[in-house]
């Protein structure tokens, strides 16, 4: 039995957390946007670039992230 690949998606800049565009269980697609972000009063969406289905939200609306905070896991 094949183990499933949990992907990170992380913050590439520290930011502010506006919106979660998706939620545990949801399938997901390359080129969707899964988060958006805030930073320096520009608004950053987080899009996929691999499929899967997402597995847990690490953040909420209104959170400030750090570069290299997870974001969203995805199993694909």
């Amino acid at each position: 039995m094949a183990r499933e690949q949990v992907i990170e998606i992380v913050a590439e800049m520290v930011a502010n957390v506006l919106s979660i565009a998706v939620a545990p269980g949801d399938p997901v697609a390359v080129g969707d946007t899964v988060v958006l972000l805030e930073s320096m009063k520009m608004e950053i969406p987080v899009i996929l670039e691999a499929p899967g289905t997402v597995r847990a939200v690490r953040v909420a609306p209104g959170d400030v992230v750090q570069e290299g905070d997870v974001l969203v896991e995805i199993t694909a």
